[in-house]
């Protein structure tokens, strides 16, 4: 199978870092580390990421904000489908409005970072915690889901679950766009994300400066979509888009 639900923790590897000293720290993440906390408050508390890990974090104060703002009437399961090194489904377990959180990471490193960051903030074991590819298990959950482990399988997820979505974005290329193309966002597009989670409710969190244009034609059928700027210290960090769970038309029908 291409995930598998992680049962214990996994070990921290030599790819996982917790950086003390500026010396220490690669030259294309000393920014990141002068941020530190403000990605995540309790750093100095043995907070670990890898390397790549640094681009990708959703600093603390967007990510709890965005937990308080995700849709969840009716919703019992939250799946973070790109989990990282946990910033955002930290946030989701300790805003405690799921019964359920998903986290899926396909890195091994990353997700032993992702645990270990979990419990620093003590909520590691109010998550499961899922190894493989997180768009897998979404084709897996709509064509087969009796196929997929007990602490995956989610009884009618269009009325229950909703996903939350941080992709990789491609690094950091997007900043030389004044407007980005999301159709050549690595290594999933737009439309491409936009599918596998269909007809799910979602949440994409996309590039600050991702085309309105193409986001625009997520709207279902005779519906509508909310984009947000989340913002700090005066400066957008990312558009976040939400998107309703549909049974209509939707976009990869309408690009």
């Amino acid at each position: 199978m291409a995930f598998e639900v992680v049962e214990n923790k996994l070990p921290l590897t030599e790819e996982c870092h917790h950086y003390e000293n500026i010396n220490e720290v690669p030259w294309d993440i000393q920014k990141y580390w002068h941020q530190r906390y403000s990605i995540f408050e309790f750093y100095d508390y043995d907070i670990h990421l890898t390397d790549d890990g640094w681009f990708g974090v959703t600093p603390e104060p967007v990510a709890t904000k965005i937990a308080k703002d995700l849709p969840s009437k009716n919703k019992t399961t939250l799946i973070d489908l790109f989990a990282g090194s946990g910033g955002n489904v930290i946030a989701f377990a300790m805003a405690e409005r799921w019964s359920r959180i998903v986290a899926i990471e396909k890195d091994p490193a990353t997700l032993a970072c992702a645990q270990h960051n979990a419990d620093v903030y003590g909520v590691r074991e109010a998550i499961t915690w899922v190894l493989g590819d997180s768009l897998a298990y979404l084709e897996t959950l709509r064509t087969d889901p009796g196929s997929l482990p007990a602490a995956l399988q989610i009884d009618d997820p269009v009325h229950t679950a909703t996903l939350f979505a941080s992709p990789p974005w491609g690094g950091v290329s997007y900043r030389d766009h004044e407007v980005f193309d999301l159709s050549t966002m690595q290594p999933y597009s737009l439309a491409q994300l936009h599918e596998a989670c269909y007809p799910l409710e979602h949440t994409l969190f996309l590039p600050r400066s991702s085309d309105l244009r193409q986001v625009a034609r997520l709207a279902p059928e005779g519906g509508k979509i909310e984009v947000v700027q989340y913002c700090m210290s005066g400066a957008s960090k990312a558009m976040v888009v939400f998107v309703p769970a549909t049974t209509g038309s939707h976009a990869s029908q309408k690009q």
